[in-house]
């Protein structure tokens, strides 16, 4: 199973997509990138993940464009920005989703809020793709 996951930073809701596909399917190969990637993953991601076990902190935002000439089982949007923007890939995509979770880098607040926003996105990523029929 060939899994890609989609975000426009590719630092953050994507990255944690990515590294619970994969902690739930060793055997399947999942690979995350952005329409238009941040210059690294998003810090307090690599934390609230390794929190659940998770470790991401090698992974680095990288441009969808490497991967247009593959052949996906599945390509996953998780946020509305790479949906609508999403490009065509010239390689087969068996199947194409948008599964939209809210931005937690996107959170106004105290650290403490900013946190929470982070461990509650990171566990709807979690809980979504624990139960998901690839």
């Amino acid at each position: 199973m060939k899994i890609l996951i989609l975000c426009t930073g590719n630092s953050c809701r994507s990255q944690m997509a990515h590294g619970f596909i994969q902690a739930f399917h060793p055997d399947y190969d999942v690979h995350s990138a952005g329409t238009k990637p941040a210059p690294q993953v998003n810090p307090k991601a690599v934390k609230v993940m390794a929190e659940a076990g998770v470790d991401i902190s090698s992974h680095y935002p990288k441009n969808v464009d490497i991967y247009l000439n593959d052949e996906w089982d599945y390509v996953i949007t998780v946020c509305g920005g790479a949906n609508e923007s999403c490009p065509n890939f010239i390689g087969k995509v068996h199947n194409r989703l948008h599964i939209g979770f809210d931005d937690p880098s996107d959170a106004i607040g105290s650290d403490e809020y900013i946190m929470s926003e982070f461990h509650r996105v990171r566990d709807e990523i979690r809980d979504k793709f624990a139960t998901f029929k690839f």
